[in-house]
């Protein structure tokens, strides 16, 4: 069943799934660790990781863009050493676009688990660290668990800039149709055509829906987490 979508519009559709999911799973562990690591006691440079982590959060997505350009483009910093070393391209490409999407995200979702983290009691810790848990033991069975709310807050947020991401990523990798073309680049590339209306009202539909979606799923899941059920 089509749903009155065209086919073209499938393909964007897929195509922003596909990037929504992938960074958001490539960035969720690094949150986790960046988030971690903020939530501690103050140590030399915390600062400076701070403003680096919620950077992009504040600069204009364009900017964060172009910086992306400037360091994994062809002929950025890294980006040349990636291509004459492994033979490795991710400006426009849809890995570029996974990578432009989780830096966008990326501050969102440490923010939220920055908090789930820093609700839990230092004291529930020392406590079991008196018992002899590592502290390996005490993340996993106490402060994974006590976080996971907030972990799948930062997840939903995460997928949700992840899917409505534009300025960065149509910097970093345009709007290439079948591969780097998302919903909210097909919407602007459909606002420069006389008869677009139709395809955008059919994507803005999809875009309300998705998000609909993510938040009741979420919604559940945190009401199961509650109960006991998940």
């Amino acid at each position: 069943m089509s749903f009155g979508l065209t086919e073209v519009e499938w393909i964007v559709i897929l195509t922003s799934l596909k990037v929504a999911l992938w960074a958001t799973l490539v960035t969720l562990p690094v949150a986790v660790g960046f988030a971690l690591a903020l939530a501690r006691r103050p140590f030399w440079g915390q600062s400076l990781l701070n403003v680096f982590v919620h950077l992009p959060l504040v600069l204009p997505p364009v900017v964060t863009g172009y910086a992306l350009l400037l360091v994994l483009g062809r002929q950025g910093v890294i980006g040349r050493w990636l291509f004459e070393t492994f033979g490795v391209t991710l400006a426009f490409t849809q890995t570029g676009a996974v990578i432009a999407a989780g830096i966008m995200a990326l501050p969102l979702m440490v923010r939220a688990i920055r908090l789930g983290r820093e609700a839990v009691s230092d004291d529930l810790l020392q406590a079991a660290s008196t018992l002899g848990a590592s502290p390996w033991r005490q993340f996993l069975t106490i402060t994974l668990p006590l976080m996971a709310p907030s972990v799948l807050v930062a997840t939903v947020l995460g997928w949700a800039k992840a899917m409505g991401e534009f300025g960065a990523t149509i910097t970093f990798v345009a709007a290439i149709p079948g591969e780097t073309e998302t919903i909210p680049s097909a919407i602007f590339t459909a606002l420069q055509i006389p008869d677009g209306s139709s395809a955008i009202t059919r994507l803005v539909a999809v875009s309300i829906i998705l998000s609909v979606g993510a938040l009741a799923v979420s919604e559940w899941l945190a009401r199961r987490m509650k109960t006991g059920g998940v």
